[in-house]
């Protein structure tokens, strides 16, 4: 990985722990239970992502 791709996924990496982390707060103060269900559907969709930018590519077959 070259360029802007290093930094783009250490982003996506943090704003993925804040949205678990901020997710489960939410869920165990009780306050705002739907968003913090959402927070962590975001946060799985997000992991998702990540996982699927830092796969790498399959090698052409040569003939």
């Amino acid at each position: 990985m070259s360029g802007l791709s290093p930094i783009l996924l250490s982003l996506a990496v943090l704003a993925d722990f804040a949205l678990a982390f901020g997710g489960v707060r939410l869920i165990l103060r009780g306050r705002d239970r739907i968003k913090g269900v959402l927070m962590l559907i975001a946060a799985l969709v997000i992991l998702g992502n990540i996982l699927l930018w830092s796969l790498p590519l399959p090698s052409s077959p040569r003939p």
